[in-house]
């Protein structure tokens, strides 16, 4: 990274990048809950795909748990933003949990429209990815449970009763390339399928690979900071790779290797939806530490979508 004639490395910003409006409302509903009920608050599974976002919250005395089972009788009980399945709703309906809902009305959404469906009589597919919290969750929502396809590949082997009452979803986070293609292969075999339109993919996915695809344009090498199980870290991560940047998935700066950057005069610098801005920060003092640096910020779209807390939470304390 050393430049000979003694240029500064240059650092390019994604705009927008990080935190989405449902990530926000997610953390807001836990950091609320432990103002206004007092610790331990119990949530299910992490509340967002970040490490630092966890250790955070735990620090405030939140608990992650994976099943309710671990959650004590009348312990105040927050689902992640990712969404959870009729069943589990209907658990902790059983426990009398008092339940605070973080899942991202986006996602609800997808919810609402993969049971309109199913009441119409339709088999439903959701384009998504196995094991990933939403998907478990949409599942669990679609009467009659869906079909799940991942790939372009696996829309050949989706088996339906019958291929003239066919709709499909999407998981929220997926890369708007990949769904199109899915959807392009769904409509080849199923002439008759509904479903969203691709403008569907929630609008904080889109304008990030949006951001992303133009960043990679400028740059040498792109760095996304995100957690390895976040969805739509990996597809930043991935747009850069398609257009032929190297491009790397990191935590937070210590996974940060100087090597990367040995032949670049120029470096993105992208966050996936549940990341806080504070790791974009650590990563340009990292990349500070290792010589001159001038950054910039990319021209993108300014996000300025809210979402509504649950009523019991509007006046907590901030």
């Amino acid at each position: 990274m050393d430049h000979v004639d003694g240029t500064p490395l240059r650092i390019v910003l994604a705009n927008p990048r990080g935190f989405c409006a449902g990530v926000e409302r997610a953390i807001d509903i836990v950091e609320r809950a432990l103002a206004k009920y007092g610790p331990p608050v119990y949530v299910r599974h992490e509340i967002v795909h970040n490490k630092r976002v966890v250790e955070d919250l735990r620090a405030k005395g939140a608990i992650f748990v994976e099943e309710l089972s671990e959650i004590p009788a009348g312990a105040v009980t927050v689902f992640s933003a990712h969404g959870v399945s009729e069943a589990v709703e209907d658990e902790a309906r059983g426990r009398a949990l008092p339940v605070l809902d973080a899942t991202c009305p986006l996602v609800s959404k997808v919810h609402k429209e993969g049971q309109r469906y199913a009441d119409r009589g339709l088999e439903v597919i959701l384009i998504g990815h196995e094991g990933h919290p939403e998907v478990e969750g949409t599942r669990g929502r679609i009467a009659g449970g869906v079909h799940l396809v991942s790939s372009v590949d696996d829309v050949a082997t989706v088996a339906v009763r019958d291929p003239s009452k066919v709709a499909y979803v999407t998981q929220t986070t997926l890369s708007v390339d990949d769904t199109r293609a899915i959807i392009e292969a769904l409509n080849l075999r199923f002439p008759g399928i509904i479903g969203p339109d691709v403008r569907d993919i929630c609008y904080a996915t889109q304008n990030r690979q949006v951001a992303v695809r133009e960043l990679a344009r400028q740059v040498d090498v792109l760095l996304v900071v995100g957690a390895r199980n976040s969805s739509n870290s990996n597809r930043l991560k991935e747009i850069g790779a398609e257009l032929g940047i190297p491009s790397y998935l990191i935590n937070d700066a210590r996974e940060l290797d100087p090597s990367w950057l040995s032949n670049a005069a120029t470096v993105g610098l992208s966050a996936g939806a549940s990341a806080p801005e504070a790791l974009v920060q650590e990563v340009i003092d990292a990349l500070r530490m290792l010589g001159p640096i001038e950054v910039a910020n990319l021209a993108g779209v300014d996000e300025n979508v809210k979402f509504r807390l649950p009523a019991e939470l509007v006046d907590a304390a901030e």
